[in-house]
Parts: C-alpha cells; structure tokens; sequence
C-alpha cells in the first residue's frame, strides 16, 4: 500500500501546512512497500540494460524511468519513447530536440542510449540518480491525487530554478515554460494571464509572459528564477490565484443552480395555477 500525503487545507494556507510537513510525509511515502518494491526491481535490473529496446521491453524498468521524468501516461506509447531514447540529443534534428516538451530531451540525456557507445545504465551512481527523482516525482504524483495545484506549485518549485541555472537564452528558457503543461500553468497564473494566452503564436506568448514578468518581479530575464524569493512569490501568486477563480467558479455554478432551481419552481407553481384554475 502506497501512502497517501496529508493535506489539510486547500491554497497557500495548504501550501505552508505542506512544506513544514514535507520531509516525515515524503519519508512515509518512499518507505511504503509499492515504492520500495519499484526501486529494488530497478536496481536489481538496470545495470543489464544497454539498449533503449531493451528497457521499453520491460514494464517495470519502464514504470520506474518514465516515473522519474514525469512521463509515466507514456507506459504504453513504447514505440515513441523507444524513438527518443535511441535517437538521442547531440543530433538536432533528433526527435528529442524536436519536441517543444523538453522532459523528453531530458529523459533520452539521463539515459545516453542514443549519445554514447556505452550508455549511461552502466555507471556507477546510474541508479541512485534516477530513482531519486522517481521519489521525488512519484510523491508529487500522490500530492496531486489530494490537490493537484499543489503538485504544479511544488514541480514549479523545484523546476524554475533549475530551469533559470541552465546555459541557454533567457528566451529560450521562456519557451520552455510555454511549452510545458505545467509550468505554463503555474507561471501564466502567476502573472495574471488568462488561459487563452496559451492559444496564441509562442513569439506573441513570449512577449506578452515577459511584458508581465517585468510588472510582477521587475524583470522579465529568465535569470529572476535563480533567486528563490521570486519562485516563492510566484507560487504564492499561482495559489492564491488558483483558489480564488476555483472560488469564483463554484459561486457562478452555485448562482446557476439557484436560478435552475428558482425557475423550476416556477414553472411548477405556474403547472399547479393552471391545474387549479
């Protein structure tokens, strides 16, 4: 049985009850028997696999891989990730490269099928490193089966500033977030944006994300996100935010229904009128 995070409360007050509580319930989560069944496995078998064919032919090696990438709803698109692992990413033209979802491009790094002769399953560490990040994936995972905007703030949380310490242009890292579901999502909500931004040409998103960057941090380089008082405000931005239109989304439902109610009645009294007349 995997355990389940506890989560008391819904937006920033939720968030603050999270964080003192992270590390004992992130503990409890790992020891639980499915996860540490799933990294015995992986440790067990992954120092055999040289090939991307090989590790998509095993389920549970694949489970643990695309867990640790976020990518797990991939488990039986086989074929496509069996495509990103073997073409690798020193060519640009790979499919990799070409994904606008940079998690792949990590993905087909952390493996090196595709870039070395000999990949990097067989290093020492190799297992250590990836199942790091599939405990700490997988606990977001059941942080967003409670509160799914917790599991977004808590992946912008670890993302942004990692995302902020790379090498690539400031715009370049701009589109990266456009292009990620959930980045996208915590930032653009975060800055005040409505979601039909997301259906614009990325060079106009792009501009209009950084526009807003600069009225909300005072900056619109992606380097603000190396500074983690600014990925703190941002988080807060986007709960905050998030509860408040989740609020006013169920106070329009609720007048709706009272209006539904309201002319049902009516119609039923104008029924029992006319009977009676």
């Amino acid at each position: 049985m995997t355990y389940t995070p506890v989560i008391p409360a819904s937006g920033y007050a939720g968030w603050a009850i999270l964080n003192r509580t992270m590390e004992t319930q992130k503990t409890a989560f790992v020891n639980s028997a499915e996860i540490q069944r799933d990294e015995d496995y992986f440790r067990e078998k992954i120092g055999s696999i040289t090939t991307a064919e090989d590790l998509v032919a095993d389920r549970r090696l694949l489970k643990v891989a695309l867990g640790a990438y976020g990518l797990s709803d991939d488990i039986d698109n086989k074929y496509f990730i069996k495509k990103v692992l073997e073409e690798g990413t020193l060519d640009e033209d790979s499919l990799a490269n070409k994904l606008s979802d940079k998690t792949y491009l990590a993905l087909s790094e952390a493996f090196g099928f595709g870039d070395y002769e000999t990949p990097l399953t067989q290093q020492s560490g190799f297992a250590d490193d990836i199942l790091e990040k599939y405990e700490t994936l997988q606990f977001e995972v059941a942080v967003g089966d409670v509160d799914d905007t917790m599991r977004l703030a808590m992946n912008a949380q670890r993302e942004l500033p990692a995302l902020a310490e790379k090498t690539s242009s400031s715009n370049s890292k701009w589109y990266t977030v456009i292009g990620s579901e959930s980045l996208s999502e915590v930032v653009r909500t975060a800055l005040g944006l409505p979601e039909s931004v997301g259906s614009l040409d990325v060079d106009q998103q792009l501009t209009i994300y950084k526009n807003k960057s600069e009225a909300v941090f005072g900056d619109s380089d992606f380097s603000i996100f190396s500074d983690s008082d600014v990925v703190d405000k941002a988080v807060r931005n986007y709960l905050v935010r998030a509860q408040l239109d989740e609020a006013n989304s169920v106070s329009s439902q609720s007048i709706a229904l009272q209006l539904l109610n309201t002319d049902s009645s009516s119609n039923a009294g104008n029924s029992i009128l006319s009977i009676l007349l």
